[in-house]
């Protein structure tokens, strides 16, 4: 059975869905069977993956509201291994028809009823909000990872989202479990980034990421060709540094240490 990680932050512009397409592509690259699932609106992950928003007949708006199969809104992508449950700003009103719905904030986890056995990892790329398509990620996953942009106002929000962790794991999904946080976006010649880093770690220990993806252009680069950083450059820092979180992952996984979340 496939192991489910939501990657969320409710603040925009931290490396969320960056890392999302490039850990699911790394991962299929180290020969595990992969699916990204695209909960955001803007569906970045989708265009990211070389997808056209605008030309998607169903997705996973259809996928959440009963009106297709969603083995059927499934696609392949050019990275072998690595399969797509793509979105486009339709999924905005997924939000609303939700709301009045019988069992809201579990439909996603009613999706992956069947996929799941498909494949050896699900990540969630969750749209840059604590709402109801952030609640059905965090209340299907086994755990979430929380990409960290190494700026000033890094640790405003951090606290909120652990407490949303925590109410969902009392209250919706008891095994719900914090992967790890994630340091992106970092810039060794800014005191600032050294100094959130040491807050950071000082503060949720072992939780962090010993992998920090550093500032790279070649990985801001790489969503305008539709491409993960592996297949558009596999020699960069930001392919390098996805690879190295991967395996991260997969040795934390091996030792199953035990992961309260921390307010």
């Amino acid at each position: 059975m496939g192991r489910i990680i939501a990657i969320a932050n409710q603040k925009g512009g931290v490396g969320k869905t960056t890392s999302s397409i490039n850990l699911a592509s790394t991962f299929a690259v180290l020969g595990k069977r992969v699916l990204l699932v695209d909960m955001d609106p803007q569906g970045n992950a989708t265009s990211g993956l070389g997808i056209a928003k605008a030309q998607l007949r169903q997705h996973v708006y259809h996928a959440l509201l009963d009106l297709a199969a969603p083995a059927d809104v499934v696609r392949s992508t050019e990275v072998q291994g690595l399969d797509l449950m793509p979105a486009n700003q339709s999924l905005a009103g997924a939000e609303i028809e939700l709301v009045g719905a019988i069992a809201r904030e579990t439909r996603l986890r009613k999706v992956f009823q069947d996929l799941r056995e498909q494949y050896d990892f699900i990540f969630i790329d969750c749209p840059p909000s604590l709402g109801l398509l952030t609640l059905n990620a965090l209340t299907a996953a086994d755990s979430v990872l929380v990409p960290l942009q190494c700026e000033f106002y890094a640790m405003e929000g951090l606290s909120q989202l652990m407490q949303t962790i925590k109410l969902i794991e009392a209250n919706l999904n008891p095994a719900l479990k914090l992967e790890g946080i994630l340091l992106t976006m970092f810039d060794a010649r800014n005191n600032i980034c050294h100094q959130v880093a040491e807050d950071v770690t000082g503060h949720f220990g072992w939780k962090v990421f010993e992998t920090v993806i550093t500032r790279n252009v070649r990985l801001s680069e790489a969503p305008s060709h539709g491409k993960p950083i592996n297949l558009y450059d596999p020699q960069s820092k930001g392919a390098v540094g996805y690879e190295s979180l991967a395996k991260e992952i997969l040795n934390r996984g091996e030792r199953e240490q035990p992961r309260a979340v921390q307010a």
